[in-house]
Order: structure tokens, then sequence, then C-alpha cells
């Protein structure tokens, strides 16, 4: 198993797949890469030699932000819309879509499970 930028890149993967484990890196940017590296996006993450792999290592620390760094740099982003109180900011705040999508039905993701309000139903009258 090929480890690029302290990512465990599954064997039987073409090296295309494999490079978009990578936390910022998706199909596009690993082709990019791979055609830099003069690789041939098909051959399988195995059949790579230490050569390649480090050429592709080189690439990505050169000209990609990835994971823990990435991930950093988009906390300081949403940090910095919460300080200044920014419409974006006020919405990750709130746990609430940032984006302009409705709340009204969906966005269950962001506002978790439905809480269904009790009290709604008709009672059934008793025997008396």
């Amino acid at each position: 198993m090929a480890r690029i930028s302290g990512v465990t890149i599954p064997d039987n993967k073409q090296a295309w797949v494999g490079l978009t484990y990578i936390l910022g890196i998706g199909p596009k940017t690993s082709h990019d890469i791979l055609a830099e590296a003069k690789i041939d996006p098909a051959v399988r993450v195995k059949n790579l030699n230490d050569g390649e792999i480090s050429r592709i290592q080189d690439i990505i620390n050169a000209n990609y932000t990835i994971e823990g760094e990435l991930q950093r740099v988009v906390t300081a982003n949403i940090k910095r819309l919460r300080d200044i109180n920014s419409y974006r900011g006020l919405r990750h705040k709130a746990s609430l879509p940032a984006r302009g999508q409705r709340t009204r039905t969906n966005a269950r993701t962001k506002r978790g499970k439905k809480v269904t309000v009790g009290g709604t139903a008709k009672k059934a009258p008793s025997k008396t």
C-alpha cells in the first residue's frame, strides 16, 4: 500500500482514483497531477514504483493544499465569517444552510432529526 501525504492509498485502485482518497484532491486534480508526473492514470497503485510515488508526492507538496492544512484553512475562514458577524457567519453559528437553500422542508442534515410537536392529534372521546 502506497502512502502519499500521510494517506494510505488502496493498492487495487487505478492511480487517478487512489489519489482522490486524499482530502482536497478530486478527479480533475488527480488527472492533472498524474499528467504533470507523466504517469498513466489507468495504472494500478500497486504497479507504481517508488520514484513515481515520490514524483507525485513532490508535485502535491509544491502545488496543492491538502488534508490537515486544508482543514485548518477552511476552519479559519468560517471562524472569520463568524467573528465579523456576516450573514454566512450567522448561518454557521445557528447551524443552518449558508448558501440560500430552503429550510421549511429538507435541510435535515444541518438541522438534525425531526422533532414532532406533541398535542396536535385529536383525543378520542372517552366512555364515561
